[in-house]
């Protein structure tokens, strides 16, 4: 290591190292540097800060979680997490355990006696999505729950969900993605 200008030499001895004169101007560009920002067009979804922990987060709703048959809770975690991280990146910030709940509650997974009508949506809409291979699929889910259906407190979602559980979602997305050729 350099030591400083202002450290004395000893009379007969030369400095060993010496750092190199500072450059002017611009930084070396880094591979892994954006010069624009975070990228921004359909389908890039929206980055945020520590995402990872959302995986952490939803494990502790696993016992409170109500599950028809036919729905996984894997496949529903995986929901959770996508519309969880899509809730924190609103607020531009990690995700916490109020994004989850706002997620599972917008899509009654907290209602012991949920709707026919819904289960029979939500078991279409989270079908499959712990496979890392159903990314559009999770991209999808996040459309169809816009930013006025998951920006708001968790108790005001729950009050929207007893209200008409089907007001807060887009609903047509994910019936007109079905009707796509693609799948």
């Amino acid at each position: 290591m350099a030591a400083p200008d202002y450290v004395p030499v000893p009379p007969g001895r030369a400095k060993y190292y010496e750092s190199p004169p500072r450059r002017r101007g611009p930084s070396a560009a880094r591979p892994g540097e954006l010069p624009d920002g975070q990228p921004d067009f359909a389908g890039a979804g929206r980055q945020g800060p520590d995402q990872g922990y959302a995986l952490k987060l939803v494990g502790s709703f696993e016992a409170e979680v109500s599950l028809a048959p036919g729905e996984h809770w894997h496949d529903v975690a995986a929901g959770a997490v996508t519309l969880g991280l899509k809730r924190a990146s609103f607020f531009g910030r990690a995700p916490i355990k109020a994004d989850l709940r706002v997620a599972l509650t917008i899509w009654g997974f907290f209602d012991d006696d949920p709707s026919a009508e819904l289960v029979t949506v939500r078991r279409a809409a989270f079908a499959g999505l712990a496979n890392v291979h159903h990314y559009s699929e999770a991209r999808r889910l996040a459309a169809a729950a816009p930013d006025g259906a998951l920006g708001v407190t968790p108790a005001e979602a729950g009050r929207r969900y007893v209200a008409d559980w089907s007001l807060p979602l887009d609903l047509d997305v994910l019936a007109a993605d079905a009707r796509s050729p693609a799948h």
